[in-house]
């Protein structure tokens, strides 16, 4: 399972989301769990939650991903950074042909783009 937390996600996690810290307890123990936070996210999510973003990246079972040329391009085609970095990493590639899911607590962000979503509202 390959989820991308989105930057609610993140704020989420670190007020204590059972759903997010049951993802980030499950990547941490399964093999083959992997929890993917986009820079961008990252950020926006401190800005939220003063804190978050060194507490999440310090996370063993988080990996950070870093906005490189290829995601930068796919930023600049949208209105918000955060958005727009998470949905590039949701996109299928080689090793996740169906592409990974976005986990959010607002799903409703997401409808009609080309992404899978994990709702975390209890």
């Amino acid at each position: 399972m390959h989820p991308v937390l989105d930057d609610t996600a993140m704020a989420a996690a670190i007020r204590g989301n059972v759903l997010a810290s049951r993802l980030i307890h499950r990547a941490h123990v399964e093999a083959c769990w992997y929890l993917y936070a986009p820079a961008c996210a990252l950020v926006e999510a401190d800005r939220t939650r003063p804190g978050a973003a060194e507490h999440l990246a310090a996370l063993p079972a988080i990996a950070v991903l870093d906005l490189d040329l290829p995601a930068a391009l796919a930023v600049a085609q949208q209105n918000t950074w955060a958005g727009a970095h998470c949905q590039y990493a949701a996109q299928p590639t080689p090793d996740r042909p169906d592409g990974a899911i976005i986990a959010t607590t607002t799903p409703d962000r997401w409808t009609g783009e080309p992404v899978r979503v994990l709702d975390l509202n209890p």
